[in-house]
């Protein structure tokens, strides 16, 4: 039994063989699931295709998600991936390579339960490498104000996942299901199935899908009156003697595990979906009416905070209270600004490449007996010029007599304003040259912080010109 979030990658010791029916596709499918190494996630391949081409499993290789995920590469698609995927992070497996035979995952009993008693037997290989964990850092919301979908996933140092379904029906109402660590996984959530309307499963029938559909893997909810020869019909379709409708408001062929199953079901598929991030995830995700497209738009919104991410950690983050490069007195021999217009206090490092500055916005500043003077502000324009002056000095300490030259401004371009600049924020500048230093022209790369949060942002070409003595 698990007692915690894995530490270390893990994959399965044993190979996995699974056949079975494709919910949709009614083909039979013989899946495969194999160890595979380190850093190497979910990947299916079709072996039934030419050159057995590769899928891996990433929300941007999504491209359907209107009767389960679908993903898309290299020429190739497997269809129906959730219940699997979700089985694979409830289990905490890291590493697999998937071999199909066809279009679409078995859809078995239509829960997680087959592929988690299977994965189990095969055993779990502990790996070197520590796990990739993403820990959502600050609130991440993904909303469909129209459809009354709301997702929300907020810094928690483990996994809890709640979700809430209504889909104002007389017979399935309001129904919500949480896990409180993924070891709730395989007790709480694995076996809980899938489930539709009776008039989704007619309109469906009637599109020629579902082919694979037999009243054995699904829960079928009866949210209209139903004749006798309705229900002849289906039983005849599905090749049962007869079905009736359940006290609970469901077709009599299967009985509810849960009072609560299609919200439990609801929960199983955000797990599985959620695998489309790349990595394992650490956060508390509440869901309010979630469906694969939902799911999949934000696993693509946490992937985007992930890149945010990585480019935050690529900036050093800067004490302002480190030993002065440069003070005040020595700047003042290098640039031409004096007060007010004088927006660097010290520089803290500086190369042939890049230099570092900063400024302590006071509330003496003049600007701010006219700038909000209720709520003072330090202007992004003012910002982009502290910005300036930093490079100016990476530009000017090219020269050997720096006092005989002026930089001035020939671009701003992406300049961009992220959060607000107070009075008693000590702002670091970082200016790094995109590309070496021609005929005195200069174009930098600025990005201004206040602690480790980015405020400011902005592409400067500059040029220095020689200060005109006569």
């Amino acid at each position: 039994m698990l007692l915690e979030m894995n530490v270390k990658q893990r994959t399965i010791k044993n190979e996995v063989e699974i056949s079975g029916v494709g919910l949709h596709t009614g083909k039979i499918v013989s899946m495969t699931i194999k160890p595979a190494p380190e850093n190497h996630w979910f990947k299916f391949r079709r072996v039934d295709l030419e050159g057995q081409p590769e899928i891996l499993v990433d929300a941007d290789n999504v491209t359907d998600t209107s009767r389960g995920t679908t993903i898309t590469q290299n020429g190739a698609s497997v269809s129906t991936i959730e219940h699997l995927m979700a089985s694979l992070i409830g289990l905490q497996i890291d590493n697999v390579l998937i071999d199909i035979d066809g279009p679409e995952i078995p859809i078995l009993d239509g829960s997680s339960a087959i592929f988690v008693k299977l994965l189990e037997e095969a055993g779990f290989e502990e790996q070197d490498a520590d796990r990739d964990y993403y820990e959502i850092s600050n609130n991440i919301h993904y909303a469909e104000p129209d459809r009354k979908v709301e997702i929300l996933g907020m810094p928690m140092d483990g996994y809890r996942m709640t979700c809430m379904i209504d889909f104002n029906s007389p017979v399935l109402g309001s129904q919500h299901a949480a896990i409180t660590s993924i070891d709730d996984f395989k007790s709480e959530i694995s076996s809980s199935r899938t489930f539709c309307f009776l008039h989704e499963l007619e309109m469906l029938v009637d599109h020629g899908l579902i082919k694979g559909g037999d009243l054995s893997n699904a829960i079928v909810i009866v949210d209209k009156e139903t004749s006798p020869e309705e229900l002849q019909k289906l039983a005849h379709l599905f090749h049962k003697e007869t079905v009736a409708v359940a006290k609970e408001g469901i077709l009599n062929n299967n009985q509810l595990r849960y009072q609560n199953e299609p919200a439990r079901h609801k929960l199983l598929d955000m797990v599985g979906d959620l695998a489309l991030v790349g990595r394992p995830l650490k956060g508390h995700i509440m869901a309010a009416r979630p469906g694969h497209a939902a799911n999949v738009a934000f696993a693509k919104k946490i992937k985007e905070q992930i890149k945010k991410d990585k480019t935050r950690k690529k900036i050093k983050v800067y004490d302002p209270n480190m030993p002065a490069l440069y003070d005040t007195v020595e700047i003042m021999k290098i640039l031409p600004h004096r007060q007010p217009m004088l927006m660097v206090d010290k520089i803290l490092e500086l190369t042939e490449t890049h230099v570092v500055g900063l400024k302590n916005v006071t509330m003496n500043e003049d600007l701010f007996m006219g700038h909000f003077p209720g709520a003072p502000l330090f202007p992004g324009v003012l910002q982009v010029e502290a910005m300036a002056q930093t490079g100016g000095i990476l530009v000017l300490k090219t020269v050997p007599d720096p006092e005989n030259w002026l930089t001035l401004f020939l671009k701003i371009e992406n300049a961009r304003f992220k959060a607000q600049v107070t009075p008693g924020d000590s702002v670091i500048f970082r200016c790094d040259l995109m590309e070496p230093i021609r005929r005195g022209i200069a174009k930098m790369k600025g990005v201004a912080m206040v602690g480790e949060k980015i405020v400011c942002e902005a592409e400067l070409m500059a040029q220095i010109v020689r200060v005109n003595n006569n």
